[in-house]
């Protein structure tokens, strides 16, 4: 049994659950409550997620890998230009990032209660237990969590929030300090009872639209119709073929598979193996790579339920074949421009069986 997250207090209570006689979903549920917890700037319920569970191959049916897709969504009262400045330009990040209009309509706890409606083996109550129990004895504060803090308090304007992280002083409480969070607690304790349906129509919801709508530092848009109408999605995944074996990982609106797989595809072309007593030549084949791959995100990717990305272009052999031509063994780039992909839109999710056949040839619009 094993289990690997961002956070040991995370790390155990999945083990926890497995101990306990849990799948792999019900140790995934444990690990993001908890990291929600220790890990707030980063993770959270009231965010997004996205989730890939295998079944291994039985006796009689093949091995399947589902993509489940917990992505917050933007309100639908967003509009085009709310995040740009008088003149139409894109407005600085900590401008726009903080406060009720960047928050998206969250998706996780839809997206976790419905795999474990699929995959569960614990009942959904007990998987709370472990992050219940750690917010209402508290947990010592990191140092990684200390310094985002330490930097962030210049943002930090909410009464609540500031209370919650800060001192008397306006500075962030000291590595080992031990935070406790009782209301996080209760909020806990209402989901492991009545399911997520509190978040999306019961008092969570309220509470959600009401810091959001009125919130003191940029009002947001978002209503109790887009918390109810939130659903939860699932779907084949995004699978290549790398080497001997073939890597997964999840459709738009997620960068990630996209994005991963180009890497992988340009670092085919290299003998990684050889340079396993030449770190840095192997470290600078990886960037470039990366950079190659991102700069195509930056420009290609985005919700494939408005625009049409050319996933099965970016993702094919022969394109990856010629953006790998552009690595230079013995220095990096000066810049990354984004490619010119082969012809093919996207990906063919019907037409394919990730478990199967990892291919890249499939050239029609997939689904989210």
């Amino acid at each position: 049994e094993m289990v690997v997250a961002a956070n040991p207090y995370a790390t155990q209570a999945g083990l926890q659950i497995l101990q306990a006689g849990g799948g792999a979903v019900d140790a995934a549920i444990a690990v993001q409550l908890v990291l929600t917890l220790v890990e707030p700037q980063s993770s959270g319920v009231g965010g997004g997620a996205f989730m890939l569970f295998y079944n291994a191959p039985t006796e009689t049916a093949s091995g399947k890998v589902t993509a489940y897709e917990g992505r917050e969504t933007a309100p639908a009262a967003a509009t085009p230009d709310m995040f740009l400045d008088a003149d139409g330009r894109p407005e600085n990040f900590f401008a726009v990032g903080i406060g009720g209009l960047a928050v998206g309509v969250p998706g996780v706890m839809r997206m976790l209660e419905r795999a474990h409606d699929e995959h569960g083996r614990l009942p959904w109550s007990a998987l709370f237990a472990p992050a219940i129990s750690l917010a209402k004895q508290g947990f010592p504060i990191s140092p990684r969590l200390h310094s985002l803090l330490n930097g962030f308090k210049r943002f930090a304007r909410a009464e609540r929030f500031r209370h919650y992280f800060y001192d008397d002083d306006g500075n962030p409480h000291p590595v080992g300090f031990t935070l406790v969070n009782p209301e996080y607690a209760e909020t806990l304790q209402l989901l492991a009872a009545e399911g997520s349906e509190p978040l999306y129509t019961g008092t969570l919801a309220d509470e959600i639209v009401e810091q959001v709508r009125e919130n003191s530092v940029r009002p947001g848009r978002m209503t109790h119709d887009d918390l109810a109408a939130y659903q939860a999605h699932e779907s084949a995944p995004l699978c290549t073929a790398y080497r001997e074996w073939q890597v997964c990982g999840p459709q738009l609106p997620s960068s990630g598979g996209v994005t991963m797989a180009e890497t992988l595809g340009v670092l085919s072309n290299f003998d990684l193996a050889a340079l396993k007593n030449q770190p840095v030549e192997a470290i600078h084949l990886v960037a470039e790579a990366s950079r190659l791959a991102f700069a195509d995100r930056n420009f290609y990717l985005g919700d494939s339920a408005f625009v049409a990305p050319p996933v099965a272009g970016l993702v094919s052999k022969r394109y990856l074949d010629r953006r790998a031509g552009l690595i230079d063994l013995k220095k990096a780039m000066p810049s990354v421009e984004h490619g010119d992909p082969d012809s093919g839109t996207a990906w063919n999710l019907a037409a394919s069986d990730p478990a199967e056949h990892p291919s890249t040839r499939n050239e029609q619009a997939g689904g989210p």
